[in-house]
């Protein structure tokens, strides 16, 4: 539990614990100079080593907190995958995108899995939001989610144990959303307008039902997951198709699997994508 509230410290709590925790330090210093200094004395080396002591358990404490917002890696993972090899509602995989607001979004994956219950992909939440952007099969459909509405998605040929490549586009200003499947697009349905604000928590193969944890076991991701992509606009129809075919394309500017920022939490393991031979 403790290592947990470590990893979703953010830079801003660090500045904040800096004058927290040194705060009580001065104050100790002051405090027992004051009461010595009335009463004629000097401070007492006992209460100097005391304070001392204090702020040195502060330091290493503070030191604990700052490799928490730090221990995330950025690797480039071209030709490798993360597994997701058991249900549980732990595992997942904390992606650290560049910026917070997004007036549009295109999040491109592909996925390898035998499940035929409801399962996520991609979960993108804000403290208001737990659904601000959010990409799952239910109900034998794909649901995309932004800002909490859904829209249904429905007549794919969703096979098992074979590489599905999927994305979802979104735009504030028309509301509209859109899913490519291996390729093939969806009808563009209104779903919501309006920005994604606020401190987001991305995560691969679990759903937030609060910002940054709340999983559920039944909707857990198991499998593969690769190429993950994030763009802050909507990608257009021939860069998803060069996505979908693996040939060249502009890669995420938000998120990019070959520079990706990114840390595992649990069993989840880093493998080589296998190749089948014929």
């Amino acid at each position: 539990m403790w290592m947990d509230m470590i990893h979703f410290i953010t830079l801003k709590d660090v500045y904040f614990l800096n004058i927290y925790y040194f705060l009580p330090y001065f104050t100790c210093i002051v405090s027992n100079f004051s009461l010595s200094h009335s009463a004629g004395l000097s401070v007492p080396l006992f209460y100097v080593m005391l304070c001392f002591t204090f702020l040195q358990q502060m330091k290493l404490l503070l030191f604990l907190m700052v490799m928490g917002t730090v221990s995330a890696e950025i690797q480039d993972l071209s030709g490798k995958v993360f597994t997701f090899p058991r249900e549980t509602d732990t595992a997942h995989v904390r992606l650290n995108p560049i910026k917070q607001d997004y007036n549009a979004v295109t999040v491109c994956h592909r996925s390898f899995t035998d499940l035929k219950r409801d399962h996520t992909f991609f979960s993108l939440a804000t403290p208001f939001d737990t659904s601000a952007f959010l990409i799952l099969w239910q109900n034998q459909e794909i649901d995309p989610h932004v800002k909490s509405e859904r829209v249904e998605y429905g007549g794919w040929d969703y096979k098992p144990n074979m590489w599905h490549s999927i994305c979802t586009t979104w735009d504030s200003v028309t509301g509209l959303v859109q899913i490519w499947f291996d390729g093939l697009p969806s009808i563009r349905r209104f779903i919501i307008s309006g920005s994604i604000t606020g401190t987001v928590k991305a995560i691969l193969g679990q759903d937030q039902d609060t910002h940054g944890g709340g999983f559920d076991i039944h909707q857990s991701f198991v499998g593969m997951l690769t190429d993950v992509h994030i763009w802050d606009y909507t990608l257009s129809p021939c860069e998803i198709r060069h996505y979908t075919e693996e040939m060249h394309f502009t890669t995420g500017n938000v998120l990019n699997w070959s520079a990706l920022d990114f840390e595992i939490i649990d069993n989840v393991l880093i493998e080589n994508r296998f190749q089948i031979c014929h």
